[in-house]
C-alpha cells in the first residue's frame, strides 16, 4: 500500500510541476551530451564572497542539481565564480561579463544585480544549449511592467484571474508568489514594476497602503526590481483635502514633496510614479488650464532629490467627432519637446490608437528630439482575442522596434531612437502592460508566457528577433526535442498574422465589442464618446472602406518625416497591411494579385479561418511531446479561438457587404446564420 501511495504522490507532484507555475524556470533534466559535457565539469562547485549574491547563488543551487543532476559544493579554486568588482570595465552598470577558463565559469559585475543577470544568462544558455562567455549589457536602462491592478484585486484588461497583490494580507503575509514572481522578471533583465492601476486610486498613496508597497519592494529589491506607483493627479485634494490639485499653486506643490518624502522614508530606491492625466476621464493639470508639462514638471521637481523618475503617459485625446484620434498625441506632445524636466519621460503606445492588431509607429517616436520617450506595448491582448487567442506578441513587437522611421534622411530604427541613439536621450525606457493575474500558469493561455518572456527580453535588448526568442522560451519550457521545437517555433511566428487575418486585414481597425473590447462589433455607431465607435474608424460607405490619413483626408501622414511618410501616401505606393490606416480604398480597387479589394478582404477573413484549422492540426502533432495539461490547455484554446474566429469572419464579411453590394468570391461558402443572427452574439456582452 506504501508504494501505490509513493507512486501517487510521486505523479501527482508531476502533473503540478508541469501545470506552468514555474514559466521558463522549471529546469528539466538536461540529455544532450555535449551540453553536459561542457557544463558538468565546470559547475562543480560555487566560489562566492559577496553577501549580496545569496539570490544569485539560491538560483544556481536551485537550478543546477535540476538541470544537471550534480549538487555543486561550496567554495574551492574552480567551478562557478560569482564576482562583484566596481572596477571592472564594462558598457553598463547592470551588465555582467562571463568567461570561460579550464574547469570553471566566471560571471563578473560591477554590481551585484548584474551577477544574478549572469546567472539567469547562464542558466538559459545551458538550457538552450549554447556557450555563455561573451561581455552582456541592456540596451535600454527601464525595463519596466505596468500592472493595471485595482486595490479591490481585479484587474483592467486582465484576462488571468484575480491580481497577484493580495493588499488584505499585506504587510503581514507575505505570499511565495512575489518571490517567484521576482525571480521570473530578473531572469528577464526587467528592472521595475508599476503595481497599480494607471486609472489609479488615490488611496495607494496614503500611509495604510505605502506600508503594503513598501513589503513588495522589500521582496523585489533583492532582485533588481524598483517599484512605482500609478498616481491619481487629483491625490492632493483626495486625500489631502486641499480645495484642488493646481500643479502651480504652493500647497499642491508641497503636499506632493511631502508625500514623495514620506514614500522615500519608507521606500530609499521607490523608482517613481507613472501618470495618466487628463486621459479618457482621469483628473490633470489641463483642469486647471495648466499643461502637461506643468503636471509633469511639479511631480518631476517632488521626486528629483530622491533620484525619482515620472512616467508621463501620452495617452490624451479629445473626443472630437470631426476630428481624428490619431493625431492627437503629437499635437498634445509635440509643442512641448525640450520643455520637460530631465527626470521626465513621456510614455508613448506603439501605435497612435490603442493596441490595435496591427498599427504604424505612432508620429511622436519621430518628432520628439528634446524628450525622451518610453515605449509602451501591451502583453496582455485587450484587442487580440484575450487569453483565448493563440497571439505570439514578439513579432508585431519586432515589426515595431525594426521600422526604419527615415529619421534624419537615413535609416534609423525606432529600436535606435528608443536606445538613444538617434537623439541621444538621457533616459531610455521600454515598458509592457502586464498580462499576469492569479490564474495557476500565471497568464491564462499558456502560450501567453513567451509574451512576457518577449517583453523582457526585447526591453533588454530591442535588436532581438521574434524568432530567436521563441525558440529560447520552447527550450526552457516545452520540448527541447530540435523537430517539435522547430514545429511549435513555426506555430508561434503565425499566429499573430492569422489573427489580423481574421480581425483586422488591409489595416482595418478599432471594429471590436464596444467597452469590453470582446469580438467584432464594426456597426457600432453610438458610445460615450465618437472615437470609440467602429464607423469613427472604418468610414465604409458604398464607395469603400478606411480613413483618408492623407492631404485629402486629415492629413495625419505629415505628422512623419517625409521619406518615410511618402510611400503611405499614394494608394499605389502604401503597403497593403496598412491601406485601411491611410486610405478610403473602393470596394473596386484592384490589387497587385489581381483582385479586386472586396474579394481581396474576404478572401483575408475565411483565410484566417482556415489558418487556425491549421493550427489546430499541427498543435495535435505535438501531443506526447509537450506537457500533457499544456497540450490539453492549448488544445481546448484553439477549439474557441476557432469558433471565435468564425465569428469575427462571419460578422465582418455580412456587415461590409450590406456597403459593398457584392456577391462573395468564387468558392467561398457563405456563412450559415444572418446578420442580425451574428449581432445577437455580441449583444450579449452589453448585458451588465
Amino acid at each position: 500500500m506504501k508504494r501505490y501511495l509513493f507512486i501517487l504522490l510521486f505523479l501527482c507532484l508531476q502533473v503540478r510541476a508541469e501545470d506552468g507555475y514555474k514559466l521558463w524556470m522549471s529546469y528539466s533534466k538536461i540529455e544532450d551530451p555535449k551540453t553536459l559535457n561542457f557544463y558538468k565539469p565546470r559547475l562543480q562547485a560555487i566560489v562566492w564572497e559577496d553577501k549580496d549574491l545569496e539570490v544569485a547563488v539560491e538560483e544556481v543551487k536551485l537550478a543546477i542539481p535540476k538541470l544537471l543532476g550534480i549538487t555543486p559544493k561550496k567554495g574551492g579554486k574552480n567551478g562557478l565564480i560569482l564576482k562583484v568588482n566596481p572596477h571592472i570595465n564594462i558598457t553598463n552598470p547592470e551588465g555582467y561579463k562571463v568567461s570561460v577558463s579550464g574547469q570553471s565559469i566566471t560571471i563578473e559585475a560591477p554590481r551585484s544585480v548584474g551577477v544574478l543577470y549572469g546567472v539567469f544568462h547562464l542558466l538559459r544558455c545551458i538550457q538552450t544549449g549554447q556557450e555563455p562567455a561573451g561581455e552582456f549589457s541592456p540596451k535600454i536602462q527601464h525595463r519596466m511592467l505596468n500592472h493595471w491592478d485595482n486595490n479591490n484585486g481585479t484587474i483592467e484588461r486582465g484576462y488571468a484571474g484575480m491580481s497577484l497583490w493580495k493588499w488584505y494580507e499585506l504587510p503581514e503575509r507575505l505570499d511565495p508568489r512575489y518571490k517567484d514572481y521576482a525571480r521570473a522578471n530578473a531572469s528577464l533583465g526587467i528592472n521595475a514594476t508599476v503595481i497599480n492601476n494607471v486609472n489609479a486610486s488615490a488611496r495607494f498613496l496614503s500611509s495604510e497602503y505605502l506600508v503594503k508597497v513598501k513589503a513588495l519592494a522589500d521582496v523585489f529589491r533583492p532582485y533588481g526590481i524598483k517599484v512605482y506607483l500609478s498616481v491619481n493627479f487629483a491625490s492632493p485634494r483626495i486625500l489631502g483635502k486641499l480645495p484642488d490639485a493646481d500643479p502651480l499653486k504652493p500647497e499642491v506643490q508641497k503636499w506632493w514633496k511631502e508625500k514623495a518624502d514620506e514614500i522615500y522614508s519608507l521606500i530609499p530606491d521607490f523608482g517613481g510614479f507613472l501618470v495618466k492625466a487628463n486621459s479618457e476621464g482621469e483628473p490633470g493639470p489641463m483642469d486647471y488650464g495648466r499643461t502637461h508639462v506643468d503636471g509633469a514638471n511639479m511631480l518631476a521637481k517632488a521626486l528629483k532629490p530622491h533620484g525619482g523618475m515620472v512616467f508621463w503617459r501620452a495617452f490624451v485625446y479629445a473626443p472630437d467627432p470631426k476630428g481624428d484620434r490619431f493625431k492627437a498625441a503629437y499635437e498634445e506632445f509635440k509643442p512641448y519637446d525640450g520643455q520637460f524636466d530631465d527626470n521626465v519621460i513621456i510614455q508613448v503606445k506603439n501605435g497612435p490608437i490603442d493596441f490595435m492588431p496591427r498599427e504604424p509607429i505612432s508620429p511622436l517616436f519621430t518628432a520628439m528630439e528634446k524628450t525622451p520617450l518610453a515605449m509602451e506595448f501591451q502583453v496582455t491582448q485587450e484587442y487580440l482575442g484575450w487569453a483565448t487567442h493563440w497571439v505570439y506578441l514578439a513579432s508585431m513587437f519586432e515589426e515595431c522596434l525594426k521600422t526604419d522611421t527615415r529619421v534624419k534622411n537615413r535609416k534609423t530604427t525606432l529600436s535606435e531612437i528608443l536606445q538613444g541613439k538617434t537623439f541621444g536621450y538621457r533616459h531610455t525606457a521600454i515598458t509592457g502592460v502586464a498580462n499576469t493575474g492569479s490564474d495557476r500558469n500565471w497568464t491564462g493561455h499558456p502560450m501567453g508566457q513567451a509574451n512576457w518572456y518577449a517583453l523582457g527580453r526585447l526591453a533588454w535588448d530591442p535588436d532581438l528577433g521574434a524568432k530567436e526568442i521563441a525558440q529560447e522560451w520552447i527550450s526552457q519550457t516545452l520540448s527541447r526535442d530540435s523537430k517539435t521545437g522547430s514545429d511549435i517555433q513555426s506555430m508561434m511566428l503565425s499566429t499573430r498574422e492569422i489573427y489580423v487575418n481574421y480581425t483586422s486585414p488591409f489595416g482595418l481597425h478599432h471594429v471590436m465589442g464596444e467597452g469590453h473590447h470582446f469580438g467584432p462589433e464594426p456597426w457600432v455607431e453610438k458610445a460615450p464618446r465618437p472615437d470609440w465607435t467602429a464607423l469613427y474608424y472604418h468610414k465604409a460607405d458604398e464607395k469603400g472602406i478606411g480613413f483618408d490619413r492623407t492631404n485629402t483626408g486629415s492629413n495625419a501622414l505629415a505628422q512623419y518625416p517625409k521619406e518615410f511618410s511618402a510611400p503611405f501616401s499614394s494608394l499605389e505606393t502604401c503597403p497593403e497591411e496598412f491601406l485601411l490606416w491611410f486610405h478610403h480604398v473602393p470596394w473596386d480597387r484592384k490589387l497587385k494579385n489581381g483582385d479586386i479589394f472586396w474579394e481581396a478582404f474576404v478572401k483575408k477573413f475565411y483565410q484566417g479561418v482556415k489558418e487556425v484549422e491549421g493550427l489546430q492540426r499541427d498543435w495535435e502533432k505535438v501531443k506526447g511531446k509537450v506537457p500533457q495539461e499544456t497540450f490539453e490547455n492549448v488544445s481546448a484554446r484553439l477549439k474557441t479561438q476557432h469558433k471565435e474566429a468564425i465569428w469575427w469572419r462571419d460578422a465582418c464579411v455580412l456587415y461590409f457587404q450590406t456597403f459593398s453590394k457584392k456577391a462573395l468570391p468564387a468558392g467561398l461558402k457563405a456563412p450559415e446564420r444572418t446578420l442580425e443572427e451574428v449581432k445577437k452574439i455580441v449583444d450579449v456582452y452589453h448585458i451588465r
